[in-house]
């Protein structure tokens, strides 16, 4: 029975995601947090864990809560989590798969078309939105603490790193191991 479910779920997120595993986030969210498949500190390190690993978000979420969601419905073996892991992976890729085939084609012997140039220019806005609802959504307990000093100091940090990708050529891979040291150096 669990496995229908990921299916269902899993076809939904690969079917609506939109723009990118950081659009699909608030989806994918909904849609594992929801029927307690994790929590949203599991959600939490996922989104941390799938960004340091290669390939897009949504698989490797994807390819991480098929592994769990059975064994947390009480199936013993690692072979069920593998087959959950290989099912979940499946069926978010397969949507976008067929899509694009079948979009690419379409778009290539019509692409001076003013209806699908209107098309794109309408989801450019909707992505972006997509994207603040995923940032919003990571604006938790979970990323900034629960005080309200872990919060100010989480906010500086993430104001400072902003701030110097934004207006200096320092490199963005050299922020991200500044800031991990200051929160290092701050919080332990």
């Amino acid at each position: 029975m669990i496995y229908l479910k990921l299916i269902w779920s899993y076809l939904k997120i690969g079917l609506f995601g939109f723009g990118g595993g950081y659009a699909m986030l608030s989806l994918i969210e909904r849609e594992i947090v929801g029927p307690g498949w994790i929590t949203p500190k599991m959600f939490t390190d996922i989104v941390a864990i799938s960004q340091m690993t290669p390939g897009p978000i949504g698989i490797n979420s994807a390819t991480y809560i098929g592994y769990v969601a059975p064994l947390h419905a009480g199936y013993d073996s690692p072979l069920w989590g593998l087959l959950g892991s290989l099912v979940c992976t499946l069926v978010v890729v397969l949507p976008s798969f067929l899509l694009v085939s079948y979009t690419s084609h379409f778009i290539s012997r019509h692409r001076d078309s003013l209806v699908i140039r209107g098309i794109f220019s309408g989801l450019r806005p909707v992505v972006i939105g997509l994207i603040a609802s995923a940032a919003l959504l990571l604006m938790n307990g979970e990323n900034f603490g629960t005080s309200t000093t872990d919060v100010v100091i989480s906010v500086i940090i993430a104001a400072c790193a902003l701030s110097t990708v934004l207006f200096t050529r320092v490199h963005p891979i050299l922020v991200i191991v500044a800031s991990g040291i200051a929160g290092f150096i701050i919080y332990c």
